[in-house]
Parts: structure tokens; C-alpha cells; sequence
């Protein structure tokens, strides 16, 4: 009967996380192919959508080896849809990117890291900073950056910089509040967060940022967390 429920809890968790994220795909491909929103828009939606499904991992108590297997095999889509170029909509973005491999295999790290030790609030840190500080980032800094500026060759802007630090501060308050209490070392390490979340993104040569950003401030924020 344990083994029956414990396959049946099972096949209910990867059913959520497979309809969030096949749904978030299918509807972005949609966006992408039947309407005249830019690629760059699309590839935000998913960037955001996606990064969500932390939330379901931790929350409905996935298996730390269904995580990694997961991002693993989104990983290995990833690299096949640069090179047959299956994903329009998520991979056409006018440069070389490897971002969203990068964006699985740090999923599967930071589950790999935390789940065993019973922390995975710092795994949901580091990619929730992710998809929405950089995923707003990018929006923000594309449709409404006045104020250009050039970090190690990469273009960006003061106001898309600036939404950074505001999305990973905010995103790593909400979640150390609500596992740790409200103090003041909470918001202290939210803004250490959020300004080494910033100055990684800054520089995304190949779409590194999406490893460098979720690995560091996850690291970070448990360190500090530890400290204090």
C-alpha cells in the first residue's frame, strides 16, 4: 500500500510540473508564431514561467533525483534545439546564447546542493532571482533603458540594472521572511543578494549569467544565513 501511494504522490508531482512547464512552452511557441510580440518577450515569459517550477519542487516535496533527472533531460533539450532549431520562440534572440542550458543544469545544481541538507528555500533563491530580476531586467532595460552603460563588452542599462537588484531583493525577502522571520539580518542578506546578483548579470557573455546568478546567490544567501 506505501509503495502504491508513494508512486501515486509521485505521478501527481511530475503531472503538475509537467503541465506548468509543457503549457508555458506550447503557449509561448503560440505567442512567438501567431502574434507580432517580439522574440525577446517570449523568451522573458518562459524565462519567468519557468523558473516557478522550484516552487512546486519544494512545496509538493519532489525527489531531489526527479529534480536533477528533470533538468537533465531540459538540459539535453536545450543543447538539441540549438542545433535543430526546434524552439524558435525561445532560442532566437540575434545572439549566441547558451542560456537556457545553463538555466537547466543550474536547477539541478542547486537541487543537488540543497535538497540533502533540508534547505531548499537557498535553491529557490537562486533561481527565482534569476527569472524574475533578470527576466524583468531585460524587459524593463530593452523597452525603457535611457541610460546605457558597457560592463566587460556587454551593453546594458541603468534602469534594467536597477530592476535587477529590485527583483532579487525583493524575491529573496519574501522567501527568507517567510522560513527565517522578519529582521534585520534578513534584510541585510537580501541586499548582499541582490547586489551580486546585479553585477554577475551584468556581465552574460553566452548566457552565463544564467548559471553564475542562481549558483552565487543561492551560495550566498546560505552562507550568510549561517553566519548571522
Amino acid at each position: 500500500m506505501f509503495e502504491i501511494e508513494s508512486i501515486g504522490t509521485l505521478s501527481l508531482q511530475l503531472a503538475v510540473v509537467s503541465l506548468w512547464l509543457g503549457g508555458i512552452i506550447l503557449a509561448a511557441e503560440g505567442i512567438y508564431q501567431y502574434t507580432h510580440i517580439s522574440s525577446e518577450v517570449v523568451r522573458k515569459i518562459v524565462h519567468i514561467g519557468t523558473g516557478n517550477v522550484i516552487l512546486f519542487a519544494w512545496w509538493l516535496e519532489i525527489p531531489a533525483w526527479v529534480a536533477i533527472g528533470a533538468s537533465a533531460v531540459a538540459a539535453t533539450v536545450a543543447l538539441l534545439s540549438y542545433r535543430f532549431e526546434f524552439l524558435p520562440g525561445i532560442n532566437s534572440i540575434g545572439r549566441k546564447s547558451l542560456g537556457t542550458f545553463f538555466y537547466a543544469v543550474s536547477i539541478g545544481v542547486l537541487v543537488a546542493c540543497f535538497w540533502p541538507v533540508g534547505h531548499p528555500e537557498y535553491a529557490a533563491i537562486g533561481i527565482l532571482v534569476m527569472a524574475y530580476g533578470d527576466g524583468l531586467a531585460a524587459l524593463i532595460g530593452q523597452h525603457f533603458g535611457k541610460h546605457p552603460y558597457r560592463f566587460w563588452g556587454e551593453k546594458k542599462s541603468v534602469e534594467g540594472s536597477l530592476t535587477m537588484a529590485m527583483g532579487a531583493y525583493f524575491v529573496s525577502i519574501l522567501i527568507l521572511i517567510d522560513v527565517r522571520g522578519n529582521s534585520w539580518e534578513v534584510w541585510a542578506v537580501s541586499l548582499a543578494i541582490a547586489v551580486l546578483a546585479t553585477v554577475l548579470e551584468a556581465f552574460s557573455k553566452l548566457g552565463i549569467d544564467n548559471l553564475t546568478v542562481p549558483l552565487a546567490s543561492a551560495g550566498l544567501a546560505f552562507f550568510l544565513s549561517q553566519w548571522f
